[in-house]
C-alpha cells in the first residue's frame, strides 16, 4: 500500500475473515467497516463495484456506502476470469508513465495473484487503454459511481 500511496498517512487493519466467505461473516465485516468509519473521515473512498462477480468484493461494495453515507465512493474494477467488467461512469486519465508504474507495482507487490493467467502486464494495460479510449486519453482508470452529490453553488 505504501508503494502505491507514497507520502500518505497509512494505517492498516487486517481482519481474520476467511477468503471467499464474506457472506457468512456479514456481521463481522459490517462491524469492521463501521469501526473504520468511526475512526476516519476521508475525502474519497475506493471500494469494489457493487456488481463485482466475486462474493467478497461484492459484499464489501455493498457495506461501504452504508457506513460512508456522506462520502464520495468510487467502485473500482478488477480484471479477472469472471468477465464482469461493466460500463463505467467516472474516469481518471493516466499518463503512459503512470500506467506502466501501476502495472509494475501490481506485479511487484501482489505476489499472491501472479499464478493467475489474467494477472499480467497486457491485461492491465489493455484495460487501461480501453478505458482511455472511452475518455479520450491514452490510458485511464474507470470507476462505478452509485451516488454523487454535486455542490455547484447557488
Amino acid at each position: 500500500l505504501a508503494a502505491f500511496c507514497p507520502g500518505a498517512d497509512l494505517r492498516l487493519t487486517v481482519h481474520k475473515l476467511p477468503d471467499g466467505r464474506l457472506p457468512v461473516h456479514w456481521d463481522e465485516a459490517k462491524a469492521a467497516v463501521e469501526e473504520l468509519r468511526e475512526r476516519t473521515d476521508p475525502d474519497l473512498v475506493l471500494a469494489p463495484r457493487t456488481d463485482d462477480a466475486h462474493q467478497d468484493h461484492r459484499g464489501l461494495a455493498k457495506l461501504v456506502p452504508t457506513a460512508f453515507r456522506d462520502h464520495l465512493v468510487l467502485g473500482y474494477e478488477i480484471v479477472k476470469w469472471d468477465g464482469d467488467l461493466g460500463r463505467m461512469a467516472a474516469y481518471q486519465p493516466l499518463s503512459p508513465e503512470i500506467a506502466e508504474e501501476k502495472v509494475r507495482l501490481l506485479q511487484e507487490h501482489y505476489a499472491s495473484q501472479r499464478h493467475r493467467p489474467w494477472y499480467d502486464r497486457e491485461a492491465f494495460l489493455g484495460l487501461a487503454r480501453i478505458r482511455g479510449i472511452e475518455c479520450h486519453a491514452r490510458y485511464a482508470e474507470a470507476f462505478a459511481v452509485t451516488k454523487l452529490t454535486l455542490d455547484l453553488g447557488e
